[in-house]
């Protein structure tokens, strides 16, 4: 028989099926901080609050419900997905507030964990069915269709098929997580709300140290960087860093690629590409080869295994 036309080994994988495993592709659905700002002066990196999907195969990981799930809810039902799991970095209002806009919710056909922080004895389920309380939002909790599951995650691992979560507080009001995720080799951290110096936070021994070595070596580091360096004397306490001293995390963390995230509400589309300008040409001057980039809507980046 020619090899040419023998079809795959015994245990081998097609090279494109192999491709889909292998590959891992983070995309930017929500990226603001705060409270959704559409208009002219924020459509080039989008109004939407946070919301980041990682996508390994045929897993859906999503982390935060800000209003950007909406749009991500009606992609996956229209690609028939039936399963996905949220992962939430803490309760504040721009980082849940899409969830009863997420349209699977309210088909019985789809499973979804949603997986989180306890805050002070309250569990995740009991957060959700408050914020769809009658004061709050007309379609009750009980109106959910779906099969939900809960689970908690304050710091620690959580492991399945293969993917590797890990959760670390962060330095911002109520219980906040980063979440630093291995998946097929590759390493994405997610942290949107973290102020890396300065505030009211309670001191802990080794904290900085322990961050770095979280981040460290990650393929893709998204960061909270809601303020400049101008604006956050005025702002210190609030719980959100710099583009500066992100930079400087990543730069001293090995970080590959860099996406500022969490974007102020205010900040135009202009403003962000001015400070992003300024901070790479400071990266080239010195010779650096951190991928600097600013989050927007839509941005998708695929990371294959090598």
């Amino acid at each position: 028989m020619d090899p040419r036309t023998r079809g795959p080994a015994a245990g081998s994988q097609p090279a494109a099926d192999r491709q889909e495993r292998e590959e891992v592709t983070v995309r930017c659905w929500g990226t603001r901080g705060s409270i959704p700002s559409p208009g002219p002066a924020t459509a080039g990196y989008g109004g939407n609050t946070t919301c980041l999907e990682l996508r390994a195969g045929d897993r859906r990981l999503i982390f935060d419900a800000g209003t950007g799930i909406r749009l991500l809810g009606n992609k996956l039902l229209s690609e028939q997905t039936r399963e996905a799991s949220i992962f939430l970095t803490h309760f504040h209002w721009d980082h849940i507030q899409g969830f009863p806009f997420f349209a699977p919710v309210y088909n019985p056909e789809f499973r979804l964990r949603i997986v989180g922080p306890e805050q002070e004895g309250a569990g995740v389920e009991a957060l959700f069915a408050g914020q769809m309380g009658p004061i709050y939002f007309p379609i009750p909790y009980e109106a959910l269709s779906a099969s939900l599951s809960f689970e908690h995650l304050n710091e620690g691992t959580w492991e399945e098929d293969g993917i590797r979560l890990m959760a670390m507080r962060m330095r911002h009001p109520s219980f906040t997580v980063g979440y630093r995720a291995e998946v097929h080799g590759k390493v994405v951290v997610f942290i949107p709300d973290n102020e890396l110096l300065g505030g009211p936070f309670p001191a802990v021994r080794g904290w900085r140290e322990k961050l770095e070595e979280f981040v460290g070596g990650a393929d893709l580091l998204i960061h909270d960087a809601m303020f400049t360096q101008e604006e956050y004397p005025r702002r210190e306490g609030w719980g959100h860093s710099t583009f500066e001293q992100v930079l400087e995390l990543a730069l001293g963390a090995g970080v590959k690629q860099l996406f500022f995230f969490h974007h102020a509400p205010e900040r135009s589309d202009q403003e962000l590409n001015q400070i992003l300008a300024r901070l790479r040409h400071h990266v080239r001057e010195r010779g650096w080869t951190l991928g600097v980039h600013a989050a927007f809507e839509g941005k998708q980046v695929a990371i294959q295994e090598g």
